[in-house]
């Protein structure tokens, strides 16, 4: 059995659409004088003084983990460079004395094409690279201040 719903007649004055213009204007003009002179009941936060609680699980700028022994966890096998959709890690490879066969020579990451999608830290089989280190905030003067090198990495 079909179900009839009934609507309101249309009126002229319903359909000139001049009540609902009338409304999205006071809406605007009362968030505009709200903003002009109660600004401190406004939802924002003064951000340079006061930063917004980061959750634990954001994906944030990546570091490079160490060994007891103080050098890189990474061996170079070029797994994080391969599973980045956006070909933003520069990896090489170099020989190592140690344990290990590999070590990672350079390690770049350019933060102004990496799309912070967590993959690298995904692929890495070492556990070598991270992005927890809670800093969302990137202000540079220039483009290549953004090319993040191993040293860098390693600081955080």
């Amino acid at each position: 059995m079909p179900r009839i719903v009934q609507h309101p007649e249309r009126t002229l004055w319903v359909q000139a659409y001049v009540p609902e213009a009338i409304r999205g204007l006071y809406t605007t003009l009362r968030h505009f004088l709200r903003g002009l002179l109660k600004y401190e009941t406004l939802p924002t936060i003064p951000y340079p003084d006061i930063k917004p609680p980061i959750p634990e699980d954001y994906r944030s700028r990546h570091r490079l983990l160490k060994r007891d022994d103080g050098t890189p966890r990474c061996v170079a096998c070029g797994m994080c460079a391969a599973a980045c959709p956006a070909r933003c890690i520069k990896v090489e490879a170099g020989e190592h004395d140690g344990q290990v066969e590999k070590r990672a020579i350079c390690f770049e990451i350019d933060h102004l094409t990496c799309v912070f999608c967590g993959l690298c830290v995904e692929a890495c089989p070492a556990d070598a690279i991270r992005m927890d280190t809670g800093m969302n905030s990137f202000v540079h003067d220039n483009r290549q201040k953004f090319l993040t090198n191993m040293e860098d990495l390693l600081r955080f």
